[in-house]
C-alpha cells in the first residue's frame, strides 16, 4: 500500500471521530485498518480516511451499521475499475437509493429543527415576557 500511514490517535484528530469510536468501526467490519506496524499499531491511510468520513456523515442521519456497509461496498466496486459495467449500472442504481434516502433523512432533520428552534424562540418569548 502506498501513501503516508497514520496511527489511530491522528486518525481520530483528522477525522474528528473518537478512537474508541475508530475501534468499534473496525470490530464490527466498517472500516479496518489498512495495515498494522511491527508493534501491532493501527496503521490508516487517506482512503481509510475517506470511508471514515462516510460513515461520519451517515451516522446523523440515522444509517444503520449495516447499510453503513452496504454503501461503503456500493463506493468500492465503484471505484474500481475492473468492475464490469453490468455491475456497475446495478451499483450506481444502489447509489441512487441511498442519495434518495439521505435526502429524506434530511428533509426530516429541517422539520426537526425548525420545530426546536420554534420552541426556543417560544422560550425566548416567555423570557422576555416576565423579565422585569
Amino acid at each position: 500500500m502506498t501513501g503516508r500511514h497514520m496511527q489511530i490517535g491522528e486518525v481520530a484528530e483528522r477525522v474528528g471521530l473518537s478512537i474508541r469510536t475508530i475501534r468499534h468501526y473496525e470490530e464490527v467490519g466498517l472500516v479496518p485498518p489498512s495495515s498494522r506496524s511491527d508493534g501491532g499499531f493501527r496503521l490508516y491511510t487517506e482512503p481509510d480516511l475517506a470511508r471514515l468520513a462516510v460513515v461520519k456523515r451517515m451516522k446523523p442521519l440515522g444509517f444503520t451499521l449495516d447499510e453503513m456497509r452496504d454503501l461503503l461496498t456500493v463506493l468500492d466496486g465503484l471505484a474500481d475499475g475492473r468492475t464490469p459495467d453490468t455491475e456497475r449500472a446495478a451499483l450506481r442504481e444502489r447509489l441512487a437509493t441511498f442519495q434518495t434516502a439521505a435526502q429524506t433523512r434530511v428533509r426530516a432533520l429541517r422539520e426537526q429543527l425548525a420545530t426546536a428552534e420554534g420552541f426556543a424562540r417560544q422560550m425566548q418569548d416567555q423570557i422576555d415576557r416576565h423579565s422585569t
